[in-house]
């Protein structure tokens, strides 16, 4: 079946039948819907080695992540290098930028620099703030594909987000935590900055759960440490002062080194319940000493080969890879690591 094929059962020519499949404007709504019901009707099926051969180059990534003591996006960087390496073969490159994180003024800069030239897609780990939407707003209408990576951005002219459900995520950290703690308890909140859409809905599926169906624990916080060491250090600490009643702890976000520093620092490591994010060194040593109970982690492979299928669809056609499934939220007790 070719798009010959498509065309003379839509009773459209070829350049409609192109600009329909590749997303591209000037195309009416009725055109549109008449190509998709021929779709649907004769059974078409791009030919993804053939869309990809008409290119003149190869689809490009320009994957922004941030650095610092995070090292959950250590471990994301590390697999735009391992995945890049299997994407060559398929005529993908993925290009590494690494920006301060947190940073709202290098990440629109980063973004800022990409020309239509020098990139298909621009992927970025969001920052809530107007001057981001402003910066994914430019680069869309310089024909870049925006995917946000790990933390969404909402209500922005992105085209695609690639993630765990994050509001799931802290549905379930709260389900543990109240069968966790007793009736009466007080629970702390950490966060790395609730201007990241992650880490903001982590806190509130995490607090749905609480008013549901926990109603006799108190939640206090959430404090935010930047995903930094000393910053989620120094604020634990004033947190256990403030409230030397803490039963549990939920963070949300990184900085889980400092946490734990402070944890031990003030002999509450193993006497109330920690739940955390990601599987690193810190919240494996955490694990295995039983200062933290759970980790829910995500798979930087299977995101960034993620990114990679949404790129393609984005670029080539809908048909180019197949659709976008939930990523994987896995429960990790000490109990996995043996």
């Amino acid at each position: 079946m070719t798009v010959h094929d498509l065309a003379r059962a839509a009773g459209v020519s070829l350049a409609t039948v192109d600009r329909v499949l590749n997303g591209r404007p000037g195309v009416r709504k009725g055109t549109i819907e008449k190509v998709e019901a021929a779709i649907a009707e004769i059974g078409f099926r791009r030919d993804l080695t053939a869309s990809m051969l008409a290119r003149a180059r190869d689809i490009v990534l320009k994957i922004i992540v941030p650095e610092g003591t995070n090292q959950f996006f250590g471990k994301l960087a590390d697999a735009v290098d391992s995945v890049g390496t299997q994407m060559r073969a398929e005529r993908l490159r993925l290009d590494l930028l690494r920006i301060k994180a947190m940073d709202t003024r290098a990440l629109v800069e980063a973004l800022d620099d990409i020309g239509a030239e020098d990139a298909d897609c621009a992927v970025i780990v969001a920052i809530d703030k107007p001057e981001i939407h402003a910066a994914v707003a430019r680069a869309a209408g310089r024909g870049i594909k925006v995917i946000a990576l790990v933390s969404d951005l909402p209500g922005s002219a992105r085209h695609g987000f690639v993630g765990i459900d994050n509001r799931a995520a802290g549905r379930i950290a709260g389900s543990l935590m109240g069968r966790f703690v007793p009736q009466g308890g007080t629970i702390g909140l950490v966060a790395g900055s609730l201007e990241l859409i992650d880490h903001a809905e982590r806190i509130r599926g995490f607090s749905e759960i609480m008013v549901a169906e926990f109603p006799g624990l108190t939640l206090v916080g959430p404090i935010e440490g930047q995903d930094e060491f000393t910053a989620t250090y120094e604020k634990s600490l004033a947190l256990f002062e403030a409230h030397p009643d803490l039963a549990g702890l939920y963070n949300a976000g990184a900085g889980n080194a400092g946490l734990l520093m402070a944890l031990n620092e003030r002999g509450l490591a193993g006497k109330m319940r920690v739940i955390g994010h990601e599987l690193t060194g810190p919240t494996r040593a955490g694990l295995e000493s039983g200062a933290i109970d759970v980790i829910l982690d995500q798979s930087p492979e299977d995101e960034i080969r993620a990114v990679c299928a949404t790129a393609r669809r984005l670029v080539v056609g809908a048909d180019a890879a197949p659709p976008q499934t939930q990523l994987e939220i896995r429960v990790l007790m000490r109990d996995h690591l043996s």
